[in-house]
């Protein structure tokens, strides 16, 4: 139940922001989950989440050109902090999961800012075909999760990664990749005009394993730390990084392959 009422308050949330909020707005939201998804990063990994929040926000808002020097910076910034450490082993370990912290989390974001700004033609509702692709990189998996959680309740029986997460099934992988297939071969073409049924089911597929490998990357980071869930924000769901993890992954995955795809049409 309480999974259900999260989801009924964060799906509409997620609507809103991705397809009708002004820009400015969707930057204030994008900035709030990416800054809640690295907080509960730093607490599994203990990176340091200050300067983590610094660089991940300023990647956030530059160009993209300077999205790479911002991350270069963070690195040795990372280092020096490393002499303040009494303990350098864990100071090294510390320094190294900040940068990738900052990488996988506020990198991820920002491909969701260059979803909605560099592809700007006009689709479905006069929304911009940025928008619809970066809804469908977060439902994709969303969708997906539903199929395989009653798919592999009922019918699992073969072990995925029994020691990342011993709760995930070959089946239930199967049955998040063949719905989250149909979800984007209805949801791409019906709302960008001119996408190909095999243009979209590449892409659903591709993002859908971008993000179960997504959310066991995640699951393999609890392992570590000894924490079930990254944190208690979303009830009947763990943290926010528990909920995005496999958005982490797809959102890039998408907008590569997206401009990939402009690329060659072009």
């Amino acid at each position: 139940m309480k999974r259900a009422l999260t989801a009924l308050v964060l799906v509409p949330v997620a609507v809103y922001s991705v397809l009708f909020s002004p820009p400015p707005l969707f930057l204030v939201v994008v900035a709030l989950f990416a800054v809640l998804c690295f907080r509960e990063y730093a607490r599994i990994t203990e990176a340091p989440a200050m300067p983590g929040y610094v660089a991940g926000l300023l990647i956030l808002v530059a160009p993209l050109n300077q999205a790479a020097l911002i991350l270069f910076l963070t690195a040795l910034a990372a280092l020096c902090l490393n002499l303040s450490s009494d303990d350098f082993s864990k100071g090294a370990a510390r320094a190294a999961a900040l940068v990738l912290g900052v990488a996988y989390v506020f990198g991820a974001w920002k491909t969701s800012l260059l979803l909605m700004h560099d592809i700007d033609s006009p689709a479905l509702w006069h929304i911009s075909a940025g928008r619809h692709w970066l809804m469908f990189a977060l439902i994709v998996n969303w969708i997906g999760d539903t199929g395989a959680y009653y798919v592999g309740r009922k019918f699992g029986k073969h072990k995925m990664a029994p020691q990342v997460s011993p709760g995930k099934s070959w089946e239930g992988a199967a049955a998040s990749a063949v719905t989250g297939v149909i979800f984007g071969l209805i949801y791409l073409p019906l709302t960008i005009a001119g996408t190909p049924v095999w243009v979209a089911g590449a892409i659903s597929l591709a993002a859908n394993a971008a993000g179960q490998i997504g959310d066991l990357a995640e699951s393999a980071l609890k392992r570590g730390a000894g924490v079930k869930d990254s944190g208690t924000l979303l009830p009947g769901h763990g943290g926010m990084l528990d909920r995005l993890d496999s958005s982490l992954f797809a959102m890039p995955v998408v907008y590569t392959l997206v401009m990939l795809l402009g690329q060659l049409r072009g």
